[in-house]
């Protein structure tokens, strides 16, 4: 894949993902994004949906620790980010890992 994680990586961050309801989307951006990565290049993801809080944010980093992923992962909630630079980045160049199943 052009950002460099295997098909199981997103699948197993889109099973985490998807047991939080009130998470809508996972956007993955950074260097991974780019697709200028490097093999030790960390995941940035953020994260989008309702009554998100970092109380959930240190559940799912914890719960993303315990996959025994090789890589760094550094999650964000996207409505909780100020730098303009890094949202407009993140609405150009963000690839989706994680859409909510509407019922």
């Amino acid at each position: 894949m052009p950002d460099g994680l295997s098909q199981q990586t997103i699948d197993r961050l889109s099973q985490l993902f998807a047991r939080h309801r009130q998470i809508t989307e996972v956007i993955l951006y950074g260097s991974r994004a780019k697709g200028n990565f490097s093999e030790g290049s960390d995941i940035d993801l953020t994260i989008k949906g309702e009554s998100l809080d970092f109380t959930l944010l240190q559940q799912l980093n914890r719960e993303i620790d315990d996959l025994l992923l090789p890589w760094m992962v550094d999650l964000s909630l996207f409505e909780s980010l100020k730098n303009e630079a890094l949202i407009d980045h993140i609405q150009r160049m963000g690839i989706s890992i994680y859409r909510k199943q509407q019922p």
